[in-house]
This record gives structure tokens, C-alpha cells and sequence, in this order.
């Protein structure tokens, strides 16, 4: 085991881990440390705790110091240079016609580097404007194209479902999405239905999915034959969350179909229909892949 401290650099992003060289550091605490990209200010989100060495990228790097009233006014100064600098390179992106978008703009706390974080949809030819901008700056210039999660992540906005992004409120990192967890959540596979504003799967799909999983445990098919105190019956829908089934029910061999709804623990499948055999064959083979 070894003990780190958790520090995220910005508001929705990914929490990394520093050794706090025995100063003991709480939750919320503004910090410098060194990273990758040089010197940094950072916020705890982790206080001091105790992981597995194995949960850790060696080497790991040591708190600078926690961080005091002139780091905190400077940071507060980056933040206007950058907004400074957004505007410098919009200005310059359209100067020198390149097909690109600008998403932001961030500041190394120690003045060595600025990164302008950009999207587009193909191969940008930006050597000149780096050129410009150094000329300008007087700093090390990186120019970063992102795609349209990171985009949707930075700029934030309102979901189909009428709330603000998770992107950019809760996820710290984005997972793969796919058609499958749809499926499986009982969603229309239609794109207009299940893809976020950045046009990419949404990403509740993803970390809904386990809670889906143990919910769809038991649960039949549409078109699966099931047993029920009034007969049996072929399942026409099923809800999920309620654990409720949908049924056609015969009570009698000949008898019209009745329509009824069932709980879980009501019904006992007794034939499985073809989208169960399609899904256990599609669990199938994506075992076999892995």
C-alpha cells in the first residue's frame, strides 16, 4: 500500500494521484504540484489515503506545497490571460482560413505553456498560426484537437432529458458505448433517440448498464412463452425498472388471448422466443471475442 492524495485540475476531470510527503491534506484544498505538462494548481478531491501500489503510475510525483494567497491570486490571473487568449485565437484561426474551432484555452500555472484545445473534421495544417502564436505569447505553444465528447464536455448544455450534461457534471472519464446496452435498457434504437447532443451514444447508457443488467436478470422476452396463474401467454413487452411483464394469455387451449400484467414473481418461462436466442447468442460471441 501507499499513501496518495487525490488532486483534480479541473472541474470535471479526472482525479490523479500525488504523494503528499507527509503533510496531511483535506478535501478541497487548493495544492501545487508537478506534473507532465511542468507546474500546477490543482484542488484535494482525495484526502490522505491508502491504495494499492498497483493503482499507481510510478513514478509518483511529490506535493510541491499546499498552495498560498499568491497562487491562488495568480491562478485567478491565468484565468483572465486565457480568456485573453482565446479571443487572440479565434481572431488568428480566421485569419489564416483554417477549418478548425477553437473549444479552449488553458494556461501552465508557471507561464511555460499555453494549449488551445481545438476540434475539427479533418487533418488542420496549423504550423503557421503555432508560429504566430509564439510570436505573440512569448510562451510554448500546443495546439490539441479533441473530439466531440471532449467538446460537449467543455462547453456543457442541456441533454434530451431536459438536464444538464453528465459530462460535464459528474464523469470524470468517458467510457465505450454500445448499441447493445440499448438493446438491453429496452431503448428505440433509433439515432435521433439514444445519441447525446455531441451526436455520440449517450453516456447514460454506460453507467446505467450494470443496474439494467441485475434488473433484466429473470426477466423474459418479448415474444418468450411464460406460465402464469391464468395460463400461459406470450410476453408482448416488458418494464424494466417496474419489473412488470405484459402478456397475451390463453386460460384455455382455443380461448381469445387476454391481456394481462404480471410481476416477476409471477410468471415462469416456459419457451424462449427469438429476440432471447438472438441476445444469447450476441452474449455468445462477444465472450468469445474478449
Amino acid at each position: 500500500m501507499i499513501e496518495v492524495i487525490g488532486v483534480r485540475f479541473k472541474k470535471i476531470g479526472k482525479i490523479y494521484y500525488f504523494d503528499p510527503d507527509g503533510a496531511k491534506i483535506p478535501v478541497g484544498a487548493p495544492v501545487i504540484v508537478e506534473t507532465a505538462r511542468g507546474i500546477e494548481y490543482g484542488v484535494t478531491e482525495l484526502a490522505n489515503r491508502e491504495v494499492p501500489k498497483e493503482d499507481v503510475i510510478q513514478p509518483l510525483k511529490k506535493l510541491i506545497r499546499l498552495a498560498t494567497e499568491d497562487d491562488i491570486k495568480q491562478e485567478r490571473q491565468n484565468k483572465v490571460k486565457e480568456a485573453e487568449a482565446f479571443e487572440i485565437g479565434l481572431q488568428k484561426i480566421k485569419s489564416h482560413g483554417l477549418d478548425m474551432k477553437l473549444i479552449e484555452v488553458e494556461l501552465t500555472f508557471d507561464l511555460n505553456k499555453i494549449i488551445f484545445y481545438f476540434t475539427s473534421d479533418g487533418r488542420v495544417d496549423f504550423r503557421e498560426l503555432v508560429k504566430e502564436l509564439a510570436s505573440i505569447f512569448k510562451m510554448r505553444i500546443e495546439l490539441r484537437q479533441i473530439g466531440v465528447r471532449d467538446e460537449a464536455k467543455v462547453l456543457n448544455g442541456m441533454g434530451p432529458c431536459g438536464r444538464t450534461l453528465c459530462c460535464a457534471t459528474f464523469l470524470g472519464d468517458f467510457q465505450p458505448v454500445s448499441i447493445k446496452m440499448a438493446k438491453e435498457q429496452g431503448m428505440s434504437l433509433n439515432p435521433t433517440k439514444i445519441s447525446g447532443i455531441c451526436g455520440r451514444l449517450m453516456c447514460c447508457l454506460k453507467y446505467e448498464e450494470d443496474t439494467y443488467e441485475e434488473l433484466n436478470r429473470g426477466l423474459p422476452f418479448v415474444g418468450d412463452i411464460i406460465k402464469t396463474n391464468d395460463g400461459d401467454g406470450e410476453v408482448l413487452s416488458v418494464n424494466v425498472l417496474r419489473q412488470i411483464i405484459k402478456a397475451a394469455v390463453r386460460k384455455k387451449s382455443g380461448d381469445d388471448p387476454v391481456v394481462g400484467f404480471y410481476g416477476v414473481g409471477e410468471v415462469k418461462i416456459i419457451e424462449r422466443g427469438k429476440l432471447a436466442m438472438e441476445y444469447e447468442m450476441e452474449r455468445a460471441n462477444s465472450g468469445a471475442a474478449k
